[in-house]
């Protein structure tokens, strides 16, 4: 199988060639900082996770950038509304950015470039258009001239004619053509601002994420995403401006992702109807989170609603409760092989709980992991398709379901099979990471929680609370075994 990803730039489906061997660059337009992220915010940021997660378990070495856009005028007015400066308002929203993609299990970039780190390369880089006359000065700005760029809307496929009609484009008299952009912002008064050769001045929007990607990642990148919103004017605007200065491609995949609804709106600050994850992991499983948006192809648009939070929720908790349920049975049955010497008791119960030896491997079930391996791997193959990916992992937790239900029945469980089982879905999880490591931990220590209080209020002859916790664990799903060894549990 060979890794196929639709270029937004061809409007096709391509094979994925890198350009040096076992490596790959991408660059993610990250947040401007100036507030906290919000669901849309997160796709992108979920979506390339995935796909840096993909490439990395398929042998690629991933140099992976997703940059902190710290000056902007957005940001500029939110420190003045905070009575803050700019940078403190900006170390404020990074550190809460990484603390909801963190919870969300997306993981951190190589690096996060920040806008006011780099004044230097991105002056250079104007300073180097102006000089092959690509940008020009006026009244204390600096713009991008877009005629001179022949090819200026091949990304987003606007029409330039009609562009320089207006369309889209903010009308002003300093700039020779209304679609031309800026590219260096002259300092208002008050203002954050650094010297450079056309007075005291920042960064415009555009320019930032050029001199960044080809500081880090050269002048050609192997995948560059973001939002699809980020299309036009941002992501065209990039294109103009670093092909006009190296005469490279700047980017030979462009991967955009879609738009979120709001309960099959969309989602804008106007009409008041975005959800902030640090809002939304306080009141859903941050892996629910996860699944809801890797549910849905990355390319389509998504319609949010607490009712798919919900059923995110629970067919998380199916999931989490598979692997739960096998890992328990895995750590039974070593315990039970470890035993050296085993009394007549012991065996008997080992067989209760379906927990006899078995350590030949199951050919019938490996051939089945292995074709659910393949299923999955070829969805991600096309295009990251975790939507259908998702598919191949309930296949996998029927595949368990049904495994423990034999081995319960036949007194028969394979440590090796057991194994077989867990390695399959963390090939799975390892790219999807739907189900975190924190998620696990947590289910087994509020059994083990429940369990030492049942056995607390047992010894203390509180009757009444030890079966409220017995029948709780039960609505869980969880079996409560007293045996000669103790109290033992297990998944349903």
């Amino acid at each position: 199988m060979t890794l196929h990803i639709y270029n937004t730039m061809t409007r096709s489906k391509e094979e994925f060639q890198p350009i040096k061997s076992g490596q790959v660059s991408m660059y993610v337009c990250g947040p401007t900082v100036y507030g906290y992220i919000h669901i849309g915010n997160a796709r992108p940021m979920m979506v390339f996770d995935v796909v840096r997660r993909y490439l990395e378990t398929t042998g690629y070495e991933v140099n992976y950038i997703v940059n902190f856009t710290d000056v902007d005028d957005k940001l500029i007015r939110k420190a003045a509304e905070m009575n803050i400066t700019v940078p403190e308002a900006a170390d404020l929203f990074i550190e809460a950015f990484n603390a909801d993609t963190d919870g969300l299990g997306i993981r951190r970039a190589t690096m996060n470039p920040r806008v006011t780190e780099h004044m230097e390369e991105i002056i250079r880089f104007i300073a180097d258009l102006e000089e092959r006359g690509f940008a020009y000065e006026s009244g204390g700005d600096v713009y991008f001239r877009t005629k001179k760029f022949a090819e200026y809307g091949k990304l987003s496929q606007q029409n330039l004619e009609e562009l320089q009609f207006g369309i889209r484009i903010e009308v002003d008299a300093r700039k020779e053509q209304p679609e031309d952009f800026v590219l260096w912002k002259g300092a208002k008064p008050g203002e954050i601002a650094w010297a450079s050769p056309w007075g005291e001045g920042r960064p415009g929007w555009h320019i930032e994420c050029s001199a960044m990607a080809r500081k880090y990642l050269g002048d050609t990148l192997d995948i560059h995403g973001g939002g699809q919103d980020l299309q036009f004017p941002h992501h065209e605007c990039e294109v103009a401006q670093s092909e006009s200065l190296t005469g490279k491609p700047f980017a030979n995949v462009w991967m955009h992702n879609g738009f979120i609804n709001i309960d099959n709106e969309k989602m804008s600050k106007s009409l008041g109807n975005g959800w902030l994850v640090k809002d939304l992991r306080q009141t859903y499983n941050p892996d629910a989170i996860r699944y809801f948006i890797l549910s849905s192809h990355y390319r389509n648009p998504l319609n949010f609603s607490e009712e798919a939070l919900k059923q995110a929720e629970k067919s998380v908790e199916r999931i989490a409760n598979a692997v739960a349920n096998v890992k328990h049975a895995l750590q039974s049955a070593l315990e039970a092989s470890s035993d050296p010497v085993r009394s007549d008791a012991n065996a008997e119960h080992d067989e209760l709980l379906g927990l006899s030896l078995n350590l030949e491997p199951n050919e019938e079930l490996q051939a089945k992991l292995a074709e659910i391996l393949d299923q999955f791997d070829a969805k991600m193959q096309d295009d990251f398709n975790t939507a259908d990916a998702i598919t191949a992992l309930f296949d996998w937790v029927s595949e368990a379901n049904v495994y423990l239900q034999k081995g319960t029945a036949t007194q028969s469980f394979s440590a090796a099979d057991l194994q077989a089982l867990l390695d399959a879905f963390d090939a799975m999880n390892e790219v999807l990471g739907l189900v975190s490591e924190q998620e696990q931990q947590l289910l087994d220590a509020d059994v083990d929680r429940l369990i030492q209080e049942r056995t607390d209020a047992r010894n203390s002859k509180n009757w009444a609370r030890a079966d409220e916790i017995r029948d709780l664990l039960t609505e869980q799903g969880i079996l409560l075994e007293d045996t000669p060894q103790g109290l033992r549990w297990r998944r349903k």
